[in-house]
């Protein structure tokens, strides 16, 4: 399992709200939903490099 980093983020409350509604329609952590959504823009803008083999979950149906 990778290590991962904590730190403290700033968020207009109206945005967390948000988020929030969007993790439990998706029954995910607001955390979890925070990585979801940095990782689709890191992947759509081609800044995250897929790790072969490392795919689990819905995203790994959608992309085939």
């Amino acid at each position: 399992m990778s290590k991962k980093k904590a730190f403290v983020i700033r968020i207009d409350p109206n945005k967390l709200d948000a988020v929030e509604k969007w993790a439990d329609d998706e029954f995910r952590s607001i955390n979890g939903q925070i990585e979801w959504i940095l990782d689709q823009a890191l992947r759509k803008t081609r800044r995250l490099v897929k790790k072969p083999g490392r795919q689990t979950g819905r995203d790994t149906e959608k992309e085939k």
